[in-house]
């Protein structure tokens, strides 16, 4: 491969959703591609990097592949985010879609009533889904716009958000929530390192936990994907295990003293923003 070429970003998402099926089969049928022509496209992607990025019995990353791997994702992003910027900038949006997850529902009711006042026959519509997915709908242009939050060190990122633009909406301390009853409920602080042997409620924000405080043998029994605050608590009540929520959330929570993270909220977005937009973003700020 010559220094004048580049990775074609076609065999890209090819490559990126063989990875994550994890079947040549399985991608086809997402892509709207034969088996044949997936196949093809592997074999022309490591051609031209001079590599071998699948294994095929089973089908997995090589090492050279999951390098890739962490390249492909924000280098599609970004070119998704570009191509929606274009487009934007030639046509801009008379209407608001806005993507949000759990912990974030409460403050879009009232920042959406905020643009309402201000464009009263406006289309506006919500949709509620993971960080990941928001991300990508963003950078594709199927959303305006998205809130998402995450659990971080204070200088660092939301995974995923470099590709975008991005507006900081909140910020505040996190707390492990604990059972009634637990010896570490009445501390005033707690290192999350002294959990590592705990048992957690697979939540939203563990997969930023373990990131972020190395957590690599937190163990989960329970899995609750929403990011209701509410739920959570009753869920640690009831025993199934412990969670990090925000401070502002988990009032009765011990504060984590180590590492030093925070919950974050951002809203995300691809082109300078509109009437509509920006009522949005001042009436959350």
């Amino acid at each position: 491969m010559s220094d004048a070429d580049v990775v074609d970003p076609h065999l890209l998402r090819t490559f990126v959703a063989v990875a994550r099926h994890g079947s040549f089969s399985l991608a086809a049928a997402d892509l709207g591609y034969t088996q044949s022509a997936v196949s093809q496209q592997i074999a022309a992607l490591e051609h031209d990097l001079g590599v071998t990025l699948l294994h095929r019995r089973p089908v997995r990353p090589t090492s050279a592949g999951t390098r890739l791997l962490q390249h492909a994702a924000p280098l599609l992003l970004r070119l998704d985010a570009a191509r929606a910027d274009v487009r934007d900038a030639a046509e801009p949006p008379g209407s608001l879609t806005l993507g949000f997850c759990g912990p974030t529902a409460g403050p879009v009711a009232a920042a959406l009533a905020a643009v309402r006042r201000e464009r009263p026959d406006a289309p506006l519509a919500l949709r509620t889904l993971p960080r990941a997915e928001i991300l990508a709908a963003v950078a594709a242009g199927t959303l305006d716009a998205g809130l998402v939050d995450g659990v971080v060190a204070p200088t660092d990122p939301l995974p995923g958000t470099a590709a975008l633009r991005t507006v900081p909406i909140a910020e505040s301390p996190v707390a492990v929530a604990f059972p009634p009853g637990h010896p570490l409920a009445a501390r005033g602080g707690v290192r999350l390192s002294d959990l590592a042997d705990a048992v957690w409620i697979d939540s939203a924000l563990l997969p930023d936990v373990r990131a972020a405080a190395g957590l690599d043998r937190a163990r989960a029994v329970l899995t609750y994907p929403g990011g209701d605050s509410a739920t959570l608590l009753a869920l640690v009540a009831a025993g199934h295990g412990l969670t990090v929520l925000p401070a502002t959330a988990a009032p009765q929570g011990v504060p984590v003293t180590a590492p030093r993270l925070v919950h974050r909220v951002d809203l995300v977005h691809t082109h300078a923003p509109g009437p509509l937009l920006t009522a949005l973003i001042n009436a959350l700020k």
